[in-house]
């Protein structure tokens, strides 16, 4: 399955990146949810080689929102050895801004994951809604009022990022 390995090598920071944004942070939830995600996707992969991204981050968006569901969180050592990518892009720049990842995490889990992925992952509001599982209604929605309340929590450096 070359093509699976391809997929992972190309596009596994990028997921990661949506993950730990998705956590509130949390590097080792989201390598986790990553991880599980990936794993899922393996034995699934000839019915979702189609689109592999669109698949792949509805699961992260998912995983995300049902590791708040779970009563019993361990918290867990972070991996400090993962590698980190080559280039760093405009994005990136803005993912290791401690002050987004605050905001984020103090956002209601779903208007967290329509930022993350409007924004961060560019998605459009369809894509998004698919992703979720929602209306294009609740994206635009929670768009506006996750902007306004990320306003709120960082003042003018949000505009550096929407």
């Amino acid at each position: 399955m070359q093509d699976f390995e391809d997929f992972v090598a190309l596009r596994s920071q990028s997921l990661l990146r949506t993950a730990y944004l998705l956590c509130g942070g949390d590097r080792g939830a989201a390598e986790d949810i990553l991880q599980d995600v990936l794993m899922g996707m393996y034995g699934k992969w000839r019915r979702i080689k189609t689109s592999p991204e669109a698949y792949a981050r509805a699961s992260i968006a998912n995983a995300a929102a049902n590791r708040w569901r779970r009563r019993a969180r361990k918290p867990e050592a972070p991996f400090e050895h993962a590698e980190t990518p080559v280039t760093a892009g405009h994005e990136q720049r803005v993912v290791n801004s401690e002050t987004v990842v605050r905001a984020l995490a103090q956002l209601p889990k779903k208007m967290r994951a329509v930022l993350v992925l409007r924004f961060f992952d560019d998605l459009s509001e369809a894509d998004t809604a698919r992703a979720l599982g929602c209306g294009v209604g609740t994206v635009k929605s929670q768009t506006s009022r996750g902007l306004a309340r990320m306003r709120e929590l960082m003042g003018e450096q949000v505009l550096t990022w929407s």
